[in-house]
């Protein structure tokens, strides 16, 4: 018994002084004194019963110290006892690099490649060799006549498709990703996160000729379409994308959760017209009992809101078409708490585009009484009805409204919503300190949009009182403004100009033609606008409207004048020239997207 624990104290003893040993190595490693880690190294591995990780280590210390016959021997006494590791010659050929003797290492390296057995972790190993290296070819070589010893088409696939990246072959690495797919589909995911870090823009295209053979191929299968559709949403190509989700949705009898991804994605970045077909492929083919079925109504009905009124390009009849949709939609699933958020909607169409302000005004008053409604969604249309009360001229049931959110959330963006109009308000009405006060408030809110324009109308309050010893000009301004709130537009051009008339040489000179340029904007006059807004930009070039007029103008000729290029011009101006304005950085992502960049 005594024998029997002596012996096992001093295995364990033996143990611990070898791990000891080994983290100093380690240490002298990495420290750079490969002559006191040799030393170490060699007795480990010589203890070991011939560790490799010793061994390796060994020999890259000797390699450090440029000991290069003594290294050869070394290697030569591994290979006389171990033929058949033929990660030896990789380290030989390593050798022979060191020394400047290139067609002697690449003799070494054909012969590991030669001399490769049919076992895969042999195989494994010989390539992550080559791969330390930088040596791909080799390793790609090695992995593929790896598939033929072993009879395999896809079992080096995933990580010929790693070598195929960094030796920058595209179209050999899509291949053998996609065969890693074939052998095993759980991998289509993290392939897919590969090819949106690795492909370029003209890249995918080689991705999608690949896929449509595969498909043709193979028929069956379910991940070729689904990558395909994933193909054709990286290029924002959303029809496409639609397509093929539909194939598969079909195919499989699904619920239409793929298209209607697709439809979300497709809406989210404006591209209505797919996301429009996608949802209403979900109406007509899933029908009532489907999951999707109302989101899908719904979602649709806002993106043809959408792609109307962001487009500025519709008629009354479209409106008008739209606005039956709605009621159409209410109709079938009624008007509570449930619908209340189109009915926001239909309100907001109703006012502000098809010009039926009593009808928006009735449908949000009754909406904010529904039993059980969300507080945000109530709170949001007290907002939207103070703001249709303010276009009537009924000044003071707007401002009891902006109040009654402001009170309940004060400290919320809602509320601060809520208070920089009834701030507004104010400053429309003639209390221009009151309202400039607010606004100071409001610069310090978490939303930036409201930030900055408290920002702006507190600074523009400040610089037109400042320049007066009356409040006149500024007041005419405001009015104006109103006016313009209002749809007053005729009005509002007789105060602007009495301003140009009573006030010749006022600083509100850029402001007046910043005002007149968003009307004949809003009224699509486009070509009017923009030679505002040029004005502006030439004469008025250190004026605080200098910058928004630029980004109008390069907003026009990109959406709706036709010239990209002067779009382009611009946008990088604003980023260039103003680059401390709140709008350069926006400026600068849209200079880079109608340049092509992948953002």
């Amino acid at each position: 018994m005594k024998r029997i624990f002596f012996l096992a104290t001093f295995l364990i003893g033996a143990i611990l002084l070898q791990a000891q040993e080994s983290k100093l190595a380690d240490q002298y490693y990495r420290d750079g004194e490969y002559e006191k880690a040799a030393v170490l190294y060699e007795k480990l591995y010589n203890e070991s019963a011939y560790n490799d990780v010793f061994f390796d280590r060994y020999v890259e210390c000797l390699l450090a110290l440029e000991d290069f016959d003594n290294c050869e021997k070394v290697i030569k006494k591994q290979l006389k006892k171990f033929p058949e590791n033929v990660s030896l010659y990789v380290a030989y050929g390593k050798l022979f690099e060191r020394q400047v003797k290139y067609e002697e290492a690449d003799e070494q390296f054909r012969q590991a490649i030669d001399l490769l057995p049919p076992d895969q972790y042999t195989i494994t190993k010989l390539a992550n060799n080559f791969m330390l290296l930088t040596k791909y070819e080799q390793a790609i070589e090695t992995y593929e006549k790896g598939t033929k010893l072993l009879n395999d088409e896809q079992i080096f696939a995933y990580n010929l498709g790693e070598l195929y990246r960094r030796k920058g072959d595209i179209p050999e690495m899509i291949t053998s990703y996609l065969n890693s797919i074939d052998s095993d589909p759980a991998k289509l995911n993290n392939v897919k996160s590969i090819f949106q870090r690795s492909l370029g823009k003209d890249d995918y295209q080689e991705l999608q000729v690949q896929l449509y053979n595969r498909i043709q191929e193979k028929p069956e299968s379910e991940y070729y379409p689904e990558m395909l559709s994933w193909v054709f949403l990286q290029q924002k190509d959303y029809q496409n994308a639609f397509r093929q989700a539909r194939a598969l949705d079909r195919r499989l009898k699904e619920n239409g959760g793929r298209v209607n991804r697709i439809a979300e994605i497709a809406a989210e970045d404006k591209a209505y017209d797919a996301a429009i077909m996608a949802y209403e492929y979900i109406i007509q083919e899933k029908g009532p009992s489907c999951t999707y079925y109302i989101d899908a109504k719904r979602e649709s009905l806002r993106c043809k809101r959408k792609r109307l009124v962001e487009g500025y390009s519709y008629q009354m009849e479209e409106l008008l078409q739209l606005e039956q949709e709605y009621e159409s939609f209410l109709s079938e699933f009624g008007r509570s708490k449930i619908t209340a958020n189109l009915i926001l909607e239909l309100a907001e169409l109703e006012a502000l585009y098809i010009n039926n302000l009593d009808k928006a005004i009735v449908m949000l008053n009754e909406m904010i009484e529904y039993p059980g409604i969300n507080i945000n969604l109530q709170a949001m249309g007290k907002i939207n009805l103070a703001d249709y009360y303010l276009m009537q001229g009924e000044r003071w049931e707007a401002t009891l409204l902006y109040s009654q959110v402001d009170k309940v959330f004060k400290e919320d963006v809602l509320g601060h919503e809520a208070r920089f109009r009834n701030a507004r308000l104010s400053y429309y009405t003639g209390n221009f300190e009151w309202a400039q006060a607010q606004f100071d408030i409001l610069k310090a809110s978490t939303s930036k949009l409201i930030a900055n324009d408290a920002l702006d109308l507190s600074v523009f309050i400040m610089d037109n009182l400042g320049l007066d010893t009356t409040a006149q000009s500024l007041q005419l301004y405001a009015d104006a403004e109103l006016l313009v709130f209002q749809n007053r537009f005729d009005e509002a051009f007789v105060k602007l100009d009495s301003i140009t008339a009573l006030f010749p040489e006022h600083s509100l000179g850029d402001d007046v033609m910043y005002l007149k340029a968003q009307v004949y904007k809003k009224k699509r006059e486009y070509e009017t606008a923009a030679e505002l807004f040029q004005h502006i930009v030439d004469n008025y070039p250190e004026e605080i409207r200098a910058d928004n007029a630029l980004f109008e103008l390069a907003e026009l000729y990109e959406r709706h004048l036709g010239d990209i290029e002067k779009a382009k011009t611009l946008y990088e101006t604003l980023f260039i020239d103003h680059s401390d304005s709140t709008l350069a950085v926006e400026a600068r992502k849209r200079f880079r997207l109608l340049r092509g960049d992948n953002i």
